[in-house]
C-alpha cells in the first residue's frame, strides 16, 4: 500500500478473546474520528455489497439445477483456471444464505446484489422445457430473508452462466434465438419475483463476457481464433460482436417487456451494468487523447452507447466495419433509452496511447480493432498504488472522472456503482488473524467513496454503491487465488465466515 495508512484503520476493530472476527468488538469511536460517513451522502443513497450465482452458490449439481456453460468450462478446461478449481461448492451460499444475511445485517448493508442462476430456475433454458421448483423456492426464500432483515434485493438476470442446454441446442448467444429465450426467462423472473424485487439488472459486464468468452477464450464458453488463444473453436474477429449484438437485443426486449407488462404495477426499475477502466491519455498528443477516447468507446461505449442512443459508437463502426452487426430501425428504437438506471462497475484506470503495431486485416481481434496500447505506468511512474493483482492499481480519482464523463456524454443518467473493490492474494500460509487485517481494502473503499461523493456534489446522479464482494468468492479464471470479500471464507475449515476489518470499517461508516 502506497502512502500513509488511514488513521481510522487503527480505530476499527479490537479482537477480544478470539481470532474470529465474527466475535470481534468494535472499539468505541465517534463520527468525528472518521472524515466522512453515510450522512455525507444523500439520505436515499443505497450502500450494499455484491455477489453472483456461480461465484457463491455452489450446489451446482443438486436439487434440479441444470448445468451452465461455466459448469462445463471448468470441468473440461481446468487448465484455464489459475488453480484448476471450479464453483461446484464455492461459498455454499445456497445452503448458508441465512447465515450470510445475518452478517449483512450486522454490517448494516442497505442492499445485497445477487444474480439468478438461469439454469437453476430453467434447467433446459426454456420455460416450456420445465421449471425447477426447488430453484424457485431458493430465490423466493433468499428474497424474503433479505427483506425480513431490512435489506433490499438488487437482482441481476445474467452474470455469464448461460444454461448449457441453450449452448448445445443453437450456440447460445451466437444465435439470435437467444433473444426470445432470454426475454421469456426474464418474463418468468419478473412474474415470479417482481412483487418484491424493485431493482433489476439485465446483464452484468457484457463486454467481459464477449471479450473473455469469445475473443481470448479464457472464460466460458472458451471460444477464440487459434491465433489469439488456445481454443478448439471460435472466431475472434466476428464472434465477440455477434454475441454483443444479441446481448443488447436481449436486454432491449426484456426492458420493453418489463415496462409494458410489469413496471406500472410492480413499481420497479430496470437497467444494465457496464464495466470500464477510466482511460487517461498517456501524453498530451492528439493521438494519445484519441486513444483514450477510443478505449472508452470500445469498452464502455460498446454497450452504454446503444442503450442510450440506439447504436454503437462511430469509432467502433469505423474500426470494425462490416464485422459489427447493424440494428434495424425497430431495434434502434427499442434500444434507445432502454434503461431506468445505468450500473457501472469500476475497479481501476489505465493510460492509453496510440498503438505502435501496424493494423492488419488478417488475424483480427477485439484488441486489434481497439488499436490502442495500454499501460499502468507513465514515464516509469505507476498510475496509482499497486495491489496484489497486476491489472488493478488504486486510482480513486478515476471514479470521479468517469462519473463526470458519463453525465456529460450519456444524457446524465441515474447511476449505481454496482461493483467496486480490490482483490488480495489468497495466501494459504497466512495466519487467520493477519488475513483479516485488510487495510488496503479499507483505504480503497474509503478513497473511492470520497471521490464518488465529490462527483455527486458536482451534480452526477449517483444513487448507490455496491462493494465487490460481500464474501470472498470464486473469481472466474483466477479461481480461489484472490480474495475480494469484506468477509473471509475459510476454504480449509468448512467454509467458515469471518468479517474482515474492512467489514467493521464499513459498519462504522454506515452508523447513523
Amino acid at each position: 500500500m502506497a502512502g500513509r495508512p488511514l488513521l481510522l484503520i487503527c480505530l476499527i476493530v479490537a479482537l477480544v478473546g478470539s481470532e474470529s472476527a465474527e466475535n470481534a468488538a468494535v472499539k468505541p469511536t465517534t463520527h468525528h474520528s472518521i472524515p466522512f460517513n453515510r450522512s455525507s451522502f444523500p439520505p436515499s443513497f443505497i450502500f450494499g455489497a455484491g455477489s453472483s450465482a456461480y461465484q457463491t452458490e455452489g450446489a451446482a449439481h443438486i436439487h434440479g439445477k441444470g448445468p451452465s456453460i461455466w459448469d462445463t468450462f471448468t470441468s473440461k478446461h481446468p487448465e484455464k483456471v489459475a488453480d484448476g478449481s471450479n464453483g461446484d461448492v464455492a461459498d455454499d451460499f445456497y445452503h448458508r444464505y441465512k447465515e450470510d444475511v445475518k452478517l449483512m445485517k450486522k454490517v448494516g448493508l442497505d442492499s445485497f446484489r445477487f444474480s439468478i442462476s438461469w439454469s437453476r430456475l430453467l434447467p433446459k433454458g426454456k420455460v416450456k422445457g420445465g421449471v425447477n421448483l426447488e430453484g424457485v423456492n431458493f430465490y423466493n426464500n433468499l428474497i424474503d430473508e433479505l427483506l425480513s432483515n431490512g435489506i433490499v434485493p438488487f437482482v441481476t438476470l445474467f452474470h455469464w452462466d448461460l444454461p448449457q442446454a441453450l449452448e448445445d441446442e443453437y450456440g447460445g448467444f451466437l444465435n439470435a434465438k437467444i433473444i426470445g429465450d432470454f426475454r421469456d426467462y426474464a418474463d418468468f423472473c419478473f412474474k415470479t419475483f417482481g412483487d418484491r424485487v424493485k431493482h433489476w439488472i439485465t446483464l452484468n459486464e457484457p463486454v467481459t463476457f464477449c471479450v473473455n468468452g469469445y475473443n481470448g477464450g479464457t472464460n466460458a464458453p472458451g471460444r477464440c481464433s487459434n491465433y489469439v488463444g488456445n481454443c478448439t473453436a471460435g472466431n475472434s474477429a466476428t464472434e465477440p460482436y455477434i454475441v454483443g449484438h444479441h446481448l443488447l437485443l436481449a436486454h432491449a426486449h426484456s426492458v420493453n417487456l418489463y415496462r409494458k407488462k410489469y413496471q406500472a404495477s410492480q413499481k420497479g426499475q430496470i437497467g444494465i451494468s457496464v464495466v470500464t477502466y477510466w482511460y487517461l491519455a498517456k501524453s498530451q498528443t492528439a493521438a494519445s487523447k484519441r486513444a483514450a477516447s477510443r478505449s472508452l468507446d470500445f469498452v464502455f461505449g460498446w454497450f452504454a452507447h446503444p442503450v442510450t442512443f440506439g447504436d454503437y459508437p462511430q469509432t467502433m463502426r469505423s474500426s470494425v466495419g462490416n464485422r459489427l452487426p447493424k440494428f434495424s430501425k425497430e431495434e434502434t428504437k427499442l434500444l434507445r433509452g432502454s434503461l431506468d438506471f445505468l450500473g457501472v462497475n469500476y475497479y481501476t484506470s489505465s493510460y492509453a496511447d496510440a498503438s505502435s503495431s501496424l493494423s492488419t486485416t488478417v488475424n483480427q481481434s477485439f484488441f486489434g480493432d481497439m488499436d490502442t496500447s495500454l499501460s499502468t505506468e507513465k514515464n516509469g511512474v505507476p498510475l496509482g498504488a499497486a495491489t496484489a493483482l497486476s491489472w488493478l492499481y488504486i486510482y480513486p480519482k478515476g471514479i470521479r472522472e468517469l462519473m463526470l464523463y458519463i453525465k456529460e456524454k450519456y444524457n446524465d443518467p441515474e447511476i449505481y456503482i454496482t461493483e467496486n473493490g480490490v482483490g488480495e492474494a489468497n495466501n494459504s500460509s497466512q495466519p487467520l488473524k493477519d488475513a483479516l487485517k485488510d487495510s488496503t481494502r479499507i483505504r480503497y473503499h474509503s478513497l473511492h467513496l470520497s471521490y464518488l461523493l465529490k462527483s455527486i456534489k458536482e451534480g452526477v446522479k449517483v444513487k448507490g454503491y455496491f462493494a465487490w464482494s460481500f464474501l470472498d468468492v470464486y473469481e472466474w479464471d483466477s479461481g480461489y487465488t484472490v480474495r475480494f470479500g469484506l468477509t473471509y471464507v475459510d476454504y480449509k475449515n468448512n467454509l467458515k465466515r469471518y468479517l474482515k476489518y474492512s467489514a467493521y470499517w464499513l459498519k462504522m461508516f454506515l452508523l447513523k
